[in-house]
């Protein structure tokens, strides 16, 4: 059963860009991880400093094997320094959701 995760960060003023660049590579070095089957980076549109992420993965297994990687990690002990507020993260399972 796939899980989804919906992860909202908000950056420091100051931090945006890195924050965005840092995401971005988050992007790439997930979705080549086995058992994502979707990682997504959303801005707010309405010009806020916020950043969204939608993940699915295909089990627990792959959720855990994610934040175990090296590039979580680093972008983990980033992220303690640049976000205002601490990363809110939620755990889905779907109810009723169109699968891919």
């Amino acid at each position: 059963m796939t899980i989804s995760v919906f992860a909202s960060l908000v950056p420091k003023p100051e931090h945006v860009a890195d924050v965005e660049a840092e995401l971005k590579r988050m992007v790439a070095a997930t979705r080549a991880e086995v058992g994502n089957r979707r990682y997504d980076l959303f801005r707010q549109a309405d010009g806020e400093a916020g950043f969204h992420l939608f993940e699915a993965y295909a089990d627990q297994a792959a959720i855990d094997a994610h934040r175990t990687s090296a590039h979580f990690l680093a972008y983990r002990a980033k992220m303690a320094d640049w976000l205002s507020e601490p990363p809110a993260v939620k755990v889905l399972l779907a109810i009723d959701a169109q699968q891919e």
